[in-house]
């Protein structure tokens, strides 16, 4: 029996190899969500000085590989065994193995978080060209949500490969016996396009009204990849998720942490995690959202 033939026949074989291989993706996302942000804002320097016809600016060599991850307080490199998902945390309790400062919960969660979604993904499509790509998928979710709760920023070189890939992956319909991610072409053009005009026509009408942008251009971009992924059929309910919960949290941190309303909230966290909802039950939601609040 071929590995393929074993983790097509054996689902929860599958799972467990995408949970264990997710955590270490949910380590590498740690960087990402780090390091993508002052790449970008480096590169923003540069071009500013450019356009300004000013010497631009020399950073040291820094991406996703260059430098080695080290403790911010006493420059500490973390060796291989003090970068376990998960376990080198705990091995630690939390703190850095030379100044014992204490290491953010956050990466670890961000591990175990990426673990668990990937699974649930794995879980819900099995073993297949749907299954892998909504494991790949719900990498890049992970990545965008929490550099737009750091950064309001939805990095275009995450959102855009992501969204061309959905638009490329419509041209396998018909290869495999499944009908959620795997849509005809036009449906995913017609979704990226309703996706993106979508929100983009509510912030034009809030623009109108208030004299300014309510949201930013990555959303737009955002729901237009779910659009290309799901079809235009599941985006009024990811708009309906998203909206209902930020606006719940956004009140919430008005009316009791004292949030200046002024702050801009980041919407792409709720826009990705009603997308991803949406991919993994978004027949279900509709249906219960048909049954429970629309007149038969």
């Amino acid at each position: 029996m071929t590995i393929v033939e074993l983790l097509a026949s054996n689902p929860t074989v599958f799972i467990a190899i995408v949970f264990v291989f997710s955590l270490l993706i949910g380590s590498f996302l740690n960087v990402v969500i780090y390091r993508l942000p002052v790449m970008m804002q480096n590169e923003w320097k540069i071009e500013a000085a450019l356009i300004e016809e000013r010497d631009p600016p020399t950073f040291p060599t820094f991406n996703l590989m260059v430098p080695r991850s080290r403790c911010q307080q006493c420059g500490h490199q973390i060796t291989a065994l003090e970068n376990v998902p998960v376990i080198s945390y705990l091995v630690l309790r939390g703190r850095c193995s030379s100044c014992k400062t204490k290491i953010s919960i956050r990466y670890p969660l961000v591990e175990l978080a990426t673990a668990v979604l990937a699974a649930m993904a794995a879980w819900r499509f099995g073993f297949g060209i749907e299954g892998i790509a909504a494991v790949l998928l719900t990498y890049a979710l992970v990545a965008l949500s929490m550099i737009d709760f750091d950064h309001q920023l939805l990095p275009d070189s995450i959102v855009m490969p992501f969204l061309w890939f959905g638009l490329l992956l419509s041209l396998t319909h018909g290869l495999e016996n499944a009908d959620v991610l795997l849509i005809e072409p036009g449906a995913a053009i017609v979704g990226a396009v309703v996706g993106y005009l979508s929100l983009w026509s509510v912030s034009m009408l809030y623009k109108l009204v208030r004299g300014r942008h309510g949201m930013g251009h990555g959303d737009f971009k955002l729901l237009s990849l779910f659009g290309a992924w799901l079809g235009a059929s599941k985006l009024p309910i990811i708009i309906l998720l998203s909206a209902g919960v930020g606006s719940i949290v956004g009140l919430t941190m008005i009316i009791f942490l004292g949030r200046d309303k002024q702050i801009p909230i980041p919407f792409g966290p709720y826009l990705a995690a009603a997308g991803w909802l949406a991919m993994i039950a978004g027949d279900s939601l509709i249906a219960w959202y048909s049954t429970t609040f629309l007149p038969s």
